[in-house]
């Protein structure tokens, strides 16, 4: 008798998977949110051949098409309006499935590795700073949304992934990248519209990953993939070329956003130059496979942190490859972290600061807040005399902060090329200028800011956002600078 309830049970279950026709990626869901006023793609995959329709309750219209007749994939786009809902999605091959709690709003995809990762809840011994705060006054009933991808690593591309969209609840926040949390509560709070975010992320992965195949035979036709072809085993699950990519991004493609917030690096610091065209390669890629050739991307200056020494030097080259990687680039931007690093930890506690400057950056280049100076003062140019360098920098018309008091984070050098601390203010007549000295330099030619693995930063703009490492000398990366 049990064995004929068992297979009983089994051939109604076998039936209900067979008439579950319409698969859909997890972006696609239940309190979802989509891009307001843009062609948002809604996809899946159907029976081959057969006809999926979608209906959307906003504005009442069907779009319809065919399942591709290989491999049962569908897309259609619907036109978003303005934000606001809730509203409900059907979607339909004979069989319907309904959508609900669905959202208009700003929609970002947030990725990169640990500090991406750290949950709003901490790591071990690592919490976030006032994540317990949010956590626990958390209401679902404000519109921000989170969808979270679980890892997975993959060696061919995958057309599915696991995650789920959730409401703004005391459990999700907690589960969420603090990051990628501070940044929507602060373009949710400003915006007051519907924000939701798709975080893809994996701790200790290099950018490598998360490229795909067709990058490194175009761009990079050296790198050896044959971990992708069976040629040979991966043993880094998180970090071999295009393993991340074909797990977490292909799955997703092509979900509509707005676009992209990046706090990656940290694995990629000995090769700054090869970052600089690899951070290029991604922001590229993920424009062109999403469909969004204008996405806004913002990346995250790895934070200070003394590494295997803190007197070494190459966390100020690779900061200069990160700020390097998005000059040029439209809309593209660089938020700086040089004052809130923890020296016992790579993953600093601050994560407000940093989700907050990603907003305010986004506020200020793509939602027309002029009313702040979101980017972080830049060197501009030097000049040497009286024993002392003048460094212009590039700032609002409000100028450099601090006024009248010492700034740290300076060093300067001579002709031979040893870089001593040095003393820093900023020039009393000109706001965006800082006078750097020291009296055992007396012919200064260079000056160095934030260049160590651990440097505290003292200068600012008049919003609060920091300058992050620069330097006015070209001398190249060599075994010296390395070790001193």
């Amino acid at each position: 008798m049990k064995k004929i309830l068992f297979n009983l049970t089994f051939a109604l279950l076998a039936c209900q998977i067979a008439s579950a026709k319409v698969v859909l990626p997890p972006v696609i869901g239940d309190n979802m949110v989509l891009q307001q006023q843009t062609s948002a793609a809604i996809f899946g995959k159907a029976e081959p051949g057969k006809t999926v329709t979608v209906k959307t309750s906003w504005n009442k219209k069907k779009v319809s098409t065919t399942a591709d007749s290989q491999t049962g994939r569908w897309l259609v786009r619907v036109q978003t309006p303005e934000a606001g809902g809730p509203y409900e999605i059907t979607i339909s091959d004979g069989d319907k499935i309904v959508l609900k709690d669905i959202l208009i709003g700003e929609v970002w995809f947030a990725s990169g590795q640990s500090n991406m990762e750290m949950p709003m809840k901490g790591y071990g011994s690592q919490p976030a700073k006032d994540g317990t705060k949010y956590i626990v006054s958390a209401k679902a009933s404000r519109p921000i949304r989170i969808c979270n991808i679980r890892k997975q690593s993959s060696a061919t591309v995958s057309d599915s992934c696991e995650g789920s969209w959730g409401k703004n609840d005391p459990n999700t926040v907690a589960n969420t990248s603090a990051t990628a949390y501070y940044f929507a509560d602060a373009l949710q709070g400003a915006l007051d519209i519907p924000v939701g975010i798709i975080v893809s992320s994996w701790g200790g992965s290099s950018i490598q990953t998360w490229l795909k195949r067709e990058v490194f035979e175009k761009e990079y036709p050296e790198v050896d993939l044959g971990h992708l072809d069976g040629k040979r085993e991966s043993k880094r699950k998180y970090q071999d070329p295009c393993l991340l990519y074909n797990g977490q991004v292909a799955p997703l493609i092509p979900f509509t956003f707005k676009g992209i917030i990046w706090y990656q690096g940290e694995h990629n610091r000995p090769h700054p130059d090869k970052y600089i065209r690899m951070q290029r390669s991604y922001i590229k890629m993920m424009r062109e496979d999403f469909c969004v050739p204008e996405a806004p991307f913002y990346c995250v200056q790895i934070a200070p942190y003394p590494y295997d020494n803190a007197r070494k030097t190459h966390s100020g080259y690779f900061c200069e490859a990160q700020q390097k990687s998005v000059q040029g680039i439209d809309h593209a931007g660089y938020v700086t972290t040089t004052d809130i690093g923890e020296y016992g930890t790579i993953h600093p506690s601050r994560k407000q600061e940093v989700g907050q400057r990603l907003a305010w950056l986004a506020l200020h280049n793509d939602y027309g807040m002029n009313s702040i100076e979101a980017i972080a003062p830049y060197y501009k140019i030097a000049e040497f005399h009286d024993g002392k360098g003048f460094i212009q920098m590039k700032v609002d018309g409000l100028g450099l902060s601090p006024l009248g008091a010492d700034i740290s984070g300076f060093e300067i050098a001579g002709p031979d090329r040893k870089f001593v601390p040095a003393k820093a203010r900023r020039d009393s007549k000109r706001g965006d200028v800082v006078v750097v000295w020291s009296d055992d330099v007396p012919e200064p030619v260079a000056v160095r800011y934030c260049w160590r693995n651990w440097s505290v930063g003292g200068l600012y703009n008049n919003f609060g956002i920091p300058a992050g490492p620069f330097r006015t000398d070209d001398w190249p990366l060599n075994e010296k600078d390395w070790l001193e």
